[in-house]
């Protein structure tokens, strides 16, 4: 349970909104992914098992923020082997870069529950911009008393502009990994007392 009142939506240009407030993204409805293409003929997908983010809801919506951490060391993509090898200095150097950071420089483009939230992830200390394409999913009062809202978001990043740039040229051509990731997020977020 939380001390916090809940306000309930609120109209935003014919939608139902969360009210304003800081909101935390909830650990048990989320999921920080990505798809990447093996060998040229098959897509990967893994995800990340720890992240957190804080996503504070402006009286005006297009002023909202949105700051994340993800541990890079959580990498899951169901391959033992695959996940160490990410962990390792050949991409993300875990023990060296224990945290991915995003945080949002600007929100725009709001129409029909869709925009653009731009911001700068960093990943190795290497930090660059990203624009998410980021869809409302909806806003509600839960059974507990609390502000809850849901949201998905996808970006495309060239993995090697962050320095991850480990690959190998197959016997046919083409690359064992593919430079273009795709970049999957769904999650609620809970206003926080």
């Amino acid at each position: 349970m939380t001390d916090s009142v809940a306000l309930g939506p609120r109209e935003y240009q014919g939608l139902q909104i969360p009210a304003a407030g800081t909101y935390t993204l909830d650990a048990h409805h989320k999921r920080v992914g990505f798809v990447a293409r093996h060998m040229m003929v098959a897509k990967v997908r893994g995800h990340f098992e720890t992240a957190e983010a804080t996503i504070v809801v402006g009286e005006d919506p297009l002023q909202s923020s949105v700051t994340a951490s993800i541990q890079t060391a959580t990498v899951n993509t169901s391959s033992t082997d695959r996940d160490n090898h990410l962990r390792s200095g050949d991409f993300f150097e875990s023990e060296k870069y224990p945290e991915m950071n995003f945080r949002s420089t600007s929100l725009r483009s709001w129409d029909n529950g869709e925009f653009v939230l731009d911001g700068e992830l960093t990943i190795k200390d290497v930090t660059k911009p990203v624009e998410l394409k980021v869809e409302f999913e909806g806003a509600t009062v839960s059974p507990y008393g609390q502000d809850v809202f849901g949201f998905s978001a996808t970006a495309e990043v060239d993995r090697e502009e962050w320095g991850l740039t480990w690959n190998m040229i197959l016997e046919t051509g083409g690359l064992g990994v593919s430079k273009k990731i795709k970049i999957e997020i769904e999650g609620e977020a809970i206003r926080q007392p």
